[in-house]
């Protein structure tokens, strides 16, 4: 299993495009469709990676990423948005975000952020493991 992501987006379309590609892909995917959801999945599967929207109904991408670093540090948060500026990639870098990646989304960028972001997770692990040896 390459790994678990989580694809939070209000826009259906994308949601539905990205859970087929990253599933094709060998990812296991899971959805949601607003930073409540997310929250609420988070808790119950805990995953590897998370593609988050910036801008949705409720509760946006920004405080939503504050919550799962918050309660979830070693998840890697890869930002997706239509209106990226540079003063967003900033502050959801300070925030705890892995990248971002602006919309209209290509696939490539898209796993290539992911495996690294994956790959960046595991050296954190194997880390924390060596450390406490």
């Amino acid at each position: 299993m390459k790994g678990e992501i989580l694809i939070v987006d209000d826009e259906q379309s994308i949601v539905q495009s990205l859970n087929g590609l990253l599933s094709d892909e060998g990812f296991e995917v899971s959805t949601a469709v607003n930073g409540y959801e997310a929250l609420s999945t988070i808790d119950s599967e805990s995953p590897d990676v998370v593609l988050l929207d910036i801008w949705m109904p409720g509760i946006d991408g920004i405080e939503t990423l504050k919550e799962i670093k918050k309660e979830n540090p070693t998840i890697q948060v890869i930002i997706i948005t239509g209106h990226g500026t540079i003063e967003t990639a900033v502050n959801a870098t300070k925030l705890g975000a892995y990248d971002l990646i602006e919309k209209p989304l290509s696939i490539d960028k898209v796993i290539v952020a992911i495996n690294n972001a994956l790959n960046f997770r595991r050296i954190e692990e194997d880390n924390k493991y060596m450390r406490k040896k």
